[in-house]
């Protein structure tokens, strides 16, 4: 006797089987269907307000706790609010991260941020006093020296408009007539000319041409002291300048330290912005802006021009004789006892130094450098084709290899070098103690503090020095300058931060961050209407009788979204308003460029 039973389950009953609910299919194993899964939820435009504030970040911060509403004047609780309550049981918050390939929404905040941090500390506004734009700047590159021979391209004579899309005919990688000692085979075999005329996107620009003549060692050093070369660089250029002061007869300014006594100091000084970027052979150099500025008296800290006669050329002749003068060794490894040298790289080559020019006119203007160094604010170590978080002893031997390739070398160099060079005596090697009670002595009394104790160091002032200790820095001046190394491996060993200034040129980040967040305060108020103008949610430097405080207690909960149809939603939330917000500027620029009364389309 046969079934009649169907073997799967229809959505029209027919049978007894065909009663059985249908499976419902699943969507939620790909980010388009656990997308189409959150936009079909009754919550799904809640949820976009509550993660606008993260909407366009890769991972952004996942954060859990209470929210508690608190009337200042009495300290009494109005409200209290659990996460548990908010969409996906978090609050979001944007990683903030500058690295374009870790996220792309952040880093172009942070780097709109650094264009205007740079351009106001050469033209002025927000904060900064707007007669910096009459003062010398120089806009200078420092490069490193060579380590070895690399593939490069070079060209001598631009023909292209756009340099970012250059297509010129560049000269021959590395000729070498047939009579030229150095034509033929390097020591280890390889060919030590190149003939090729590389593009601009060939991926052996920055290799060396043979891998056992580079010094690989050599530039990761360099690279490590290279913010020292800078700070030495920076003050040899400004004795420069007071030299020069004396010389012309302008006398040295007294101003009043923070202990209240009296010096005098040089009447002009240099505030410097620069940023590092990392070649495709992995050695690291400066773009900088250098500013000249003078010095009140009364006020130290005031920004004002520089006394009469200082110009732009004296700017680049102190800047040049400081790249070229400024020279010295690292301490002594034991891979190499004489040190390092450590200097820039050829005079001629190595050191570039262009005057900027406000306005918008000129070869070199504010915008054109505030902009190209914003944009090499947000990179790292992607020319060389290599990222990486930061190494330990269980993932570099994934990275660092010592007959690999060029990268591979350096972190292995990196790693090699910055190594522990002392370690305390095995225990096998130390003295034993043949008393009849180890450890233990004759009843004693500690002359410092007065307690009995039988061991042979008194165990509370032992404690109190252990935690003069632990409050020491992690890393002090006595201990070997090469252990950096290793935990910059990452980063080649470039351990400095790759946009930094003087504190007199500019603005800060934080500042920016503050008046960012002030104003988006500000629209949220401005779009509840009157609802809440009688208790305002303010910050807590803007109290009065009708503020309402909101206090969290928030803990990490998490990185990342949690599924990645929410991030494929959010990113694009985010896209779609970073667009409609460049065409609003666009339109604006075109209606501003407008001349007055014609309508855009006339125009």
């Amino acid at each position: 006797m046969a079934s009649t039973l169907d073997l799967t389950p229809r959505t029209s009953a027919r049978g007894v089987g065909s009663n059985a609910d249908t499976t419902a299919p699943v969507y939620d194993y790909t980010a388009a269907g656990s997308a189409l899964l959150r936009a079909t939820r009754p919550d799904y435009f809640g949820w976009l307000d509550h993660v606008r504030a993260a909407a366009g970040c890769t991972r952004p911060i996942r954060l859990s706790g209470s929210l508690y509403t608190v009337e200042p004047a009495t300290g009494r609780v109005l409200d209290q609010q659990h996460t548990d309550a908010l969409p996906d049981a978090a609050i979001y918050k944007a990683c903030g991260n500058r690295r374009s390939r870790v996220c792309p929404s952040c880093a172009r905040t942070y780097q709109q941020d650094a264009y205007q941090l740079l351009r106001a500390g050469l033209v002025g506004g927000k904060g900064v006093p707007e007669s910096v734009a009459q003062h010398p700047a120089v806009f200078a590159t420092f490069t490193a020296p060579s380590f070895g021979p690399v593939h490069n391209r070079v060209v001598k004579r631009h023909t292209c408009t756009n340099r970012k899309r250059c297509d010129c005919r560049p000269e021959p990688c590395h000729p070498r007539r047939a009579t030229d000692p150095a034509a033929g085979l390097c020591p280890h075999g390889h060919p030590a000319v190149c003939w090729a005329r590389h593009e601009p996107g060939d991926p052996v620009l920055g290799r060396p041409l043979c891998l056992d003549c580079y010094d690989h060692d050599h530039q990761v050093v360099w690279n490590l002291f290279s913010g020292e070369l800078w700070h030495r660089t920076k003050q040899a250029a400004e004795r420069w300048l007071a030299k020069l002061a004396r010389r012309r007869g302008i006398p040295r300014v007294e101003v009043v330290t923070a202990s209240g006594k009296t010096r005098k100091v040089a009447p002009v000084r240099l505030s410097p912005g620069k940023v590092a970027e990392l070649q495709a052979r992995g050695a690291v150099h400066f773009h900088a802006i250098a500013r000249l500025d003078g010095v009140d008296g009364q006020d130290p800290d005031a920004v004002v021009p520089p006394p009469v006669g200082f110009t732009v050329d004296d700017l680049v002749d102190a800047l040049r004789h400081a790249a070229a003068q400024i020279a010295f060794r690292t301490p002594p490894h034991p891979d190499r006892p004489e040190g390092w040298p450590i200097a820039w790289g050829d005079p001629d080559k190595g050191v570039d130094l262009r005057p900027i020019t406000t306005g918008g006119h000129g070869e070199v203007t504010d915008g054109m450098v505030a902009g190209y160094l914003a944009k090499y604010a947000t990179k790292s170590t992607e020319a060389t084709g290599h990222t990486s978080t930061r190494l330990t002893a269980e993932t570099v031997g994934d990275y660092a290899d010592p007959d690999g390739d060029h990268t591979a070398r350096l972190i292995d160099a990196c790693w090699r070098i910055g190594r522990p060079t002392s370690t305390p005596v095995p225990l096998s090697q130390r003295p034993r103690d043949h008393r009849p009670t180890p450890g233990f002595v004759q009843p004693w009394q500690c002359p410092d503090c007065g307690t009995h104790t039988r061991y042979p160091a008194c165990p509370t002032c032992t404690a109190v020095r252990q935690a003069a200790l632990d409050a020491q820095p992690a890393n002090p001046t006595n201990a070997s300058p090469y252990a950096r190394l290793r935990r910059w491996a990452h980063m080649l060993g470039y351990g400095g931060h790759f946009l930094t200034k003087g504190r007199r040129y500019s603005i800060t980040f934080q500042l920016l961050r503050d008046t960012r967040v002030a104003y988006r305060r500000h629209e949220h108020h401005q779009d509840q209407g009157d609802e809440h103008n009688s208790s305002e949610l303010r910050a807590v430097d803007h109290l009065d009788d009708d503020t309402t405080l909101i206090v969290g207690t928030l803990t990490f909960a998490g990185v990342g979204w949690h599924t990645s149809g929410d991030a494929l939603l959010a990113n694009t939330a985010a896209a779609l308003a970073r667009e409609r917000h460049t065409i609003g500027r666009e339109e604006l620029a075109h209606e501003l460029a407008t001349p007055a009364g014609t309508t855009p389309a006339a125009a």
